[in-house]
């Protein structure tokens, strides 16, 4: 199978180089030979070793019928939907790690796949080498997955693990991440939750046939993280991650969220650290499934794509089928979404503060007070806060409690 690569940036020069490095073995376990033929590449790039596949136009590649298989790893929404959606149309598979077009687009891009007699596959979009997509499209697919819980992010896992490991500020854990390559420049996609809101907007698709858009999905980031907050978390032995989770409730409810969350010393994703991505997956017969391993990177990344490449080469039945649009009821109101709760406050004394919320368990802290709610609804703790801020006191931190 000859296929086209769209970018030569990390992703895609990653995916070359493993084509290239491990085409004996690729051609042994699939059956074929698949070489590369093309890579769309808008810069010029003089050293780089493949620069006589290097083609500027990518009309040359839907329109060459030896090219079989398009890989996408251009990164944004477009022109990359564009170009996936005529490689499909044209009758070509199209293997992706770009997760901001499989969760804005999979819906259409499924759709288009299927019509058209090829695949659609994105195992790469979601924790890099990591393979959970196809787990759960395959190998759970006999249950009913009625929990997610994903490290989705290693930047952000990075940052929170420094602040709890070594005492950091949110500020400083930030800047060596930067140091160390881990976060971009503009690290926003990151640190505000969007990466992760995709990601779990892919994980639920997979897992229940319905894409719900991003912008129904709750998303907090980990930018009012404080250093306070880390040592409180620790004082009851909890660490605090950055999730995408996806919970449906005895009670028909669904809700998806990103937000932190104190991760108990219990839970297996409490020693997901560094740069690392942990998704734990619990369906109503296999109980509890974790996955766990790097989550970005060239080399990860690239492993997932090949994995895919190879699923179409050697024959492999498809994957995944269209999604269902999210309608108005997929996703339960966030209002009603109930768990325990961090909440630290000042100006306010700490039985003024159980009077308000209730039984709670109180924190030591060094300035104002902190403490663990009981299980209580969104709702309710806002109406809860209001009433304390109208009695003077102010919020310094709300994390929810996995």
């Amino acid at each position: 199978m000859q296929v086209a690569v769209l970018g030569c940036g990390v992703v895609g020069r990653g995916t070359v180089d493993l084509l290239t490095e491990n085409a004996a073995w690729i051609a042994a376990r699939a059956g074929e030979a698949v070489t590369v033929k093309y890579i769309l590449e808008r810069r010029e790039l003089p050293d780089c070793p493949y620069a006589d596949k290097i083609v500027r136009d990518f009309d040359v590649i839907v329109s060459d019928p030896e090219v079989g298989m398009v890989i996408e790893a251009m990164g944004g929404s477009h022109p990359a939907y564009e170009f996936s959606l005529r490689a499909l149309e044209a009758g070509k598979h199209v293997v992706t790690s770009n997760k901001e077009v499989v969760a804005n687009f999979g819906t259409a891009l499924l759709e288009a796949a299927e019509k058209n007699g090829v695949q659609y596959l994105f195992e790469a979009s979601v924790g890099g080498g990591i393979p959970v997509l196809h787990s759960l499209a395959e190998d759970l697919s006999g249950n009913v997955i009625d929990s997610i819980a994903g490290i989705l992010n290693g930047t952000t896992n990075f940052i929170l693990t420094e602040m709890f490991t070594k005492g950091k500020s949110f500020a400083d854990a930030l800047a060596d991440a930067q140091a160390r390559g881990y976060a971009e420049a503009n690290p926003a996609a990151d640190v505000e939750g969007l990466d992760a809101c995709r990601k779990i907007a892919i994980l639920t698709a997979v897992a229940t046939g319905v894409l719900v858009p991003t912008e129904a999905i709750h998303t907090e980031g980990i930018t009012a993280i404080r250093a306070e907050d880390v040592r409180a978390a620790e004082s009851v032995h909890c660490a605090i991650k950055l999730l995408g989770r996806m919970v449906r409730t005895e009670r028909g409810e669904t809700f998806l969220m990103v937000a932190p969350f104190f991760v108990p010393r219990t839970s297996p994703l409490y020693t997901v650290s560094d740069v690392f991505n942990g998704v734990l997956v619990h369906g109503n017969f296999v109980d509890d499934v974790l996955f766990f391993g790097r989550g970005a990177g060239a080399a990860p990344t690239a492993s997932a794509m090949v994995g895919d490449v190879m699923h179409v080469a050697s024959g492999g039945a498809p994957v995944h089928r269209p999604w269902k649009r999210a309608d108005a009821g997929a996703v339960t109101d966030f209002a009603h979404f109930a768990c325990r709760r961090y909440v630290a406050l000042e100006g306010v004394e700490q039985g003024a503060a159980a009077v308000i919320f209730g039984a709670v368990e109180p924190l030591a802290v060094e300035d104002g007070i902190a403490f663990l709610t009981d299980e209580i609804s969104e709702s309710e703790f806002f109406d809860k806060l209001a009433r304390i801020t109208a009695a003077g006191g102010k919020l310094l931190s709300h994390i929810r409690v996995l």
